[in-house]
């Protein structure tokens, strides 16, 4: 095993990622053969991948957090909260498309702000304040819809032309979308000060605060950009998805988590992998997909992520251990 970890490509690729790439493929040939050859269907492709596009931005913007050493469990309601409050305005108050997808992003800022602000500035800890931010979400989505569940548009109908984003004539166009946002997001981790710095709080907090820098500001540009991606996430959801009610969206907090925590992100904070993200969330996005398929309720991919997380999470450990 050791050998292998020590080849050229192995290290240059990354070990976890090859494994996550194999265990991708070996789980997706296990689907195909227990539901003989149906699920190798286009259509359950562009099912795995319409569900890994918002699941795909919510762990992106939660990697950027948890490298700080942080959590955020309030990305999945926010998301809905998003969603809700921008098609109601659409639907209600005829918003035109172009301005109630920006007012989703938006929202999704005003979150991250207000959870970096708390966390950065104050001192809370970030599981309080995702938790507070989760409830606010809710009750704030809820009372500006009239707890009614919100219906965006067709493609066909008027405003509908925003779902293009996911696939235009079959061409997966929201898988070119989030691989470019991927690699954006890992320029940002990996080659600027801005990365630099978020990797080093969640390494050592304290030691970059007494080199000098501003750890406030650094820690809450991560709930920031999380916020952002949280907006976009919700765009690309009512694009797969035409429904959108209030009260929902903490499922997908442990998915998104599970996601990046699978794909090399330390749950302790220092070392984070965009790459493993992308990797995981699609893990996750087959999973659901693959027990959908056999007759499962999705019950069951609850609780095989959350051995997915103590597993992921356990490993972390075992490592950091070793490591020093």
């Amino acid at each position: 095993m050791e050998k292998i970890k020590q080849n050229p490509f192995v290290k240059k690729v990354g070990f976890n990622r090859i494994v996550l790439c194999f265990v991708l493929l070996l789980m997706y040939a296990f689907f195909c053969a227990l539901t003989q050859g149906s699920f190798f269907g286009i259509e359950r492709i562009l099912s795995t991948l319409n569900y890994a596009y918002f699941l795909g931005f919510l762990s992106l913007g939660v990697t950027f957090v948890i490298a700080t050493g942080g959590i955020d469990f309030s990305i999945g309601p926010v998301m809905f909260c998003c969603a809700l409050i921008s098609g109601y305005c659409f639907t209600s108050h005829g918003m035109p498309m172009p301005v109630a997808l920006i007012l989703s992003i938006v929202i999704g800022l005003i979150f991250g702000i207000f959870n970096g602000y708390l966390v950065a500035y104050w001192s809370v800890p970030s599981f309080i304040t995702s938790m507070a931010s989760m409830n606010i979400s809710k009750g704030v989505a809820s009372v500006f819809t009239k707890t009614q569940s919100v219906s965006w548009p067709q493609e066909m109908q008027d405003g509908g032309w925003f779902r293009k984003i996911i696939s235009i004539d079959g061409i997966p166009v929201g898988l070119i979308i989030f691989l470019a946002v991927a690699i954006v997001c890992a320029i940002l981790l990996n080659k600027t000060k801005l990365g630099r710095y978020i990797l080093c709080l969640g390494s050592n907090k304290e030691a970059v605060r007494l080199s000098g820098v501003n750890v406030k500001k650094w820690e809450m540009s991560a709930y920031i950009i999380c916020g952002i991606l949280v907006g976009i996430s919700a765009i690309f959801y009512t694009a797969a998805y035409t429904t959108v009610q209030p009260g929902y969206g903490d499922q997908y907090n442990n998915e998104a988590i599970a996601g990046c925590v699978m794909g090399g992100t330390s749950m302790a904070g220092g070392l984070a992998s965009i790459s493993g993200t992308v990797i995981g969330v699609f893990i996750i996005a087959l999973l659901q997909e693959g027990i959908l398929a056999l007759g499962f309720t999705k019950d069951y991919q609850l609780i095989i992520t959350g051995l997915i997380v103590i597993v992921a999470v356990f490993s972390d450990v075992v490592a950091r251990r070793r490591k020093n």
